[in-house]
């Protein structure tokens, strides 16, 4: 893939002649590599794309709020090697964010739904390896009311409620990923062997100890 986006772009690896039908100006149209993970234009490309797919055809006319998950070193070894350890991180954190916003409403499960976007991030601003979840949930849950879908705003989480949804979430994620033997408790070294930080505004929180068994 970093071969492919050093030849993004580049005339000499193929191109396409673009001709104007009235004033018969050309141009030349280099290929792009249509990668993912290093060529900024590409990415920059289905970004804009994505976006304009999300806002025209996918989300609703309805408030929402962003959720940035980030995890420690050792699952973003795991997360890059195990895509079914990072869906099933995935599924636990929406569901408990969307248990969250219902409880919230003063609603049970059965009666509202709500819903959610995830984008996985899987490198930071220098390249490094660094897999975390950007989550656009919508600020609310629908209800039906006479047979129609009623969106009832709630309020922004406190200080109070982020701490105990990232209990909920460490603890979940911690046993979850323990079961399929991804993940062990640590009983040996420091606590700072896993460190996971759950982002919403400035505040951040750890999580218990666990270590990822080695193969």
């Amino acid at each position: 893939e970093f071969d492919e986006y050093l030849r993004c772009g580049v005339l000499e690896h193929g191109f396409l002649r673009v001709v104007c039908e009235q004033c018969h100006a050309e141009r030349l149209l280099a290929f792009s590599c249509k990668k993912r993970g290093f060529c900024p234009s590409c990415g920059a490309r289905r970004m804009v794309e994505t976006a304009a797919l999300l806002v025209d055809e996918v989300l609703p006319r309805q408030p929402l709020r962003q959720w940035v998950l980030s995890v420690p070193f050792p699952l973003r070894f795991l997360f890059a090697t195990e895509p079914a350890a990072l869906t099933a991180v995935l599924g636990i954190v929406y569901r408990a964010i969307s248990t969250h916003l219902i409880r919230k409403a003063g609603l049970k499960q059965s009666a509202a739904q709500t819903g959610a976007v995830t984008l996985i991030q899987r490198f930071g601003s220098a390249l490094n390896l660094n897999i975390h979840f950007h989550l656009l949930v919508l600020d609310g849950v629908y209800v039906r009311s006479n047979d129609r879908l009623e969106f009832r705003r709630v309020p922004p989480p406190t200080k109070a409620e982020l701490d105990q949804l990232l209990k909920t979430i460490t603890g979940r994620v911690g046993r979850h990923l323990e079961r399929r033997g991804w993940l062990m408790r640590d009983t040996e070294s420091s606590p700072l062997t896993c460190r996971s930080y759950f982002h919403a505004g400035s505040w951040a929180k750890y999580c218990k100890s666990w270590r990822v068994p080695k193969a």
